[in-house]
């Protein structure tokens, strides 16, 4: 169990996280990822679909969210779906269309690794790998993760607590990569109006008790794209070093989470919206 009454029981607390910890780290963290730091005074804004459906897909929205200040551009290539029935992803066809993205708008790529199969692939292609929230505690996939220093952006379990999140960030620094990114994405409760409850709280708590970075992804927290903005606003007042967020050109017609996506508009929007909060916070994007 967490103790956060004093900085004395927290320390004692923070003995099981001997790298991610405060108390073996007291600065925090920033990661270099191309001609980008994430954890440093500029926000990280990732965006991007939720999958890369084709080649025109993923290029028209990676120039749009590149022109309206995206650092970063998200898109599935492989993707695991609660049905089997569902898109996929394109797989290495996909891939390749976000390499091309890359190469024509100079936005580094950040997209999710389902199966070890896959990673010298990742290494060598992709800027930050990211892990999803059914595989934080896939321990073995961890422990690979360790032997590699491409960055990694690890989401938070579907219920995971704080301090198994920390432990599963552990088991990759542990392994030799300490370039880890946490990732609240909202957790699993007895609400169904939104997709998932995202967990403000655990902002501050986690930089109270890491110095790794930590963004939101508001797109999955809530499942709808109406609440993307005010929960973007209130991750960044609480401290979040980046936002992830899901944009699509044709979210109606988009083949996976249409409805938790934003049209390009509404990113420039949002970007508006947004910088506003984080000069308060002396930050800016």
């Amino acid at each position: 169990m967490l103790v956060l009454a004093n900085d004395d029981e927290l320390n004692i607390e923070l003995n099981q996280f001997k790298l991610s910890s405060r108390a073996s780290h007291p600065e925090d963290t920033q990661i270099k990822v191309e001609n980008s730091i994430i954890g440093a005074k500029k926000l990280a804004i990732i965006a991007g679909p939720c999958s890369v459906e084709s080649k025109e897909q993923i290029l028209d929205i990676a120039k749009s969210v590149k022109a309206l200040g995206a650092g970063f551009l998200r898109g599935g290539a492989f993707k695991p779906r609660t049905s089997p029935y569902s898109f996929q992803g394109l797989e290495d066809e996909g891939l390749e269309f976000l390499k091309e993205a890359k190469k024509i708008t100079g936005l580094p790529i950040i997209t999710e690794l389902t199966s070890l199969n896959y990673l010298d692939e990742f290494v060598e292609n992709v800027d930050i790998i990211q892990i999803g929230a059914r595989n934080m505690q896939n321990f073995d996939m961890l422990k690979q993760l360790g032997k590699i220093k491409k960055p990694i952006l690890l989401k938070r379990g579907l219920a995971s607590t704080i301090e198994e999140f920390l432990l599963s960030a552990e088991y990759i620094m542990a392994g030799g990569n300490e370039n880890v990114i946490l990732c609240e994405r909202g957790i699993r409760t007895f609400e169904p109006y939104t997709r998932n409850t995202l967990d403000i709280s655990s902002i501050p708590i986690i930089k109270k008790l890491s110095h790794l970075p930590i963004i939101v992804d508001p797109s999955h927290a809530s499942g709808l794209w109406w609440l993307i903005e005010p929960l973007s606003k209130a991750a960044i007042a609480a401290g979040a070093d980046g936002l992830i967020i899901e944009v699509h050109n044709q979210p109606e017609n988009a083949l996976s989470d249409g409805e938790q996506s934003i049209k390009p508009k509404r990113f420039e929007e949002l970007m508006l919206s947004i910088s506003k909060i984080a000069e308060t916070e002396n930050r800016e994007i």
